[in-house]
């Protein structure tokens, strides 16, 4: 009886999270911020809408880094550092 409670609740109340600490969200950043994930890609952040445009600078991808790097989308709740 106490899971179905606790179900209940979660779902009535929608699913929120947070970034890892020291770590912000896509959509937090403002246009133009520079920014870097834990693996190690870097962009420059264009747009954010329902998802974000962004710039890839630089990644540390082994097989074809070339074919990661230029504009492209990616999530607006991609856990990122900002780079000041």
């Amino acid at each position: 009886m106490k899971t179905k409670t606790l179900v209940k609740k979660a779902l009535k109340n929608g699913f929120k999270s947070k970034p890892a600490k020291g770590y912000k969200y896509l959509k937090d950043l403002d246009i133009g911020s520079l920014w870097e994930t834990s693996s190690g890609t870097k962009g420059i952040l264009l747009d954010s809408d329902i998802n974000a445009r962004v710039i890839i600078t630089q990644t540390k991808v082994n097989d074809n880094p070339d074919s990661y790097l230029g504009k492209t989308i990616i999530s607006n709740l991609t856990e990122v550092k900002e780079i000041t």
